[in-house]
């Protein structure tokens, strides 16, 4: 068991794409295995490539925890698109990218919902991280079993789109503008 723990936090680390170390205490804590855990997804093109590998393939029911700390799925953001964010607080692509994250959440509030899910190994750190940044739409999920990255990335950022029936649209690796010019078209096909 303590070796997958270790082995799990080298993971986490090597995937971001900064190679930031993580602050400290963040990789000695134990986490517990989660049943939910899958086998590594394959890695997707880097820096805003779209993978389209996964389209059509169901959203998993993998539990997390809202902001007011009861368990949810992405089955409860069915009815319209949910745009997953899998980011960390000590990756540095990852915080980059979430001001423009933020910026896309506030102007698609409509016709888009932004889920923000840390893969800190420490989810209290999350809400302060959130407060400091004061973001407009954004809101903190956290993944306290650390269920998510095996099942479904292999670097951090990786933003995952699914369309209004819970069903993959395409992913991304990498921190993008989600205002610029590639994620709009990107999104453009799902939102009209």
């Amino acid at each position: 068991m303590r070796v997958s723990i270790v082995l799990l936090s080298a993971i986490l680390l090597a995937a971001c794409g900064d190679k930031a170390s993580p602050p400290a205490g963040q990789a000695n804590e134990a986490v517990a295995a989660s049943p939910d855990e899958a086998a590594p997804a394959p890695a997707a093109p880097r820096g805003g490539g779209l993978d389209t590998s996964h389209a059509g393939e169901a959203a998993p029911t993998l539990g997390f925890v809202d902001p007011a700390g009861k368990p949810v799925t992405l089955a409860a953001f069915r009815g319209k698109p949910v745009l997953l964010n899998l980011w960390a607080t000590w990756c540095g692509p990852c915080v980059k990218e979430l001001p423009t994250l933020d910026a896309l959440a506030t102007k698609e509030a409509a016709r888009l919902h932004v889920v923000t899910l840390s893969q800190d190994m420490d989810p209290a750190k999350v809400p302060p991280f959130f407060a400091a940044r004061n973001f407009r739409t954004l809101k903190p999920y956290t993944d306290p079993k650390m269920a998510w990255v095996p099942a479904v990335a292999s670097n951090l950022p990786t933003s995952i789109l699914y369309d209004a029936q819970g069903k993959e649209v395409w992913r991304t690796v990498g921190d993008l503008d989600w205002t610029g010019t590639t994620a709009t078209a990107a999104l453009a096909k799902v939102l009209g």
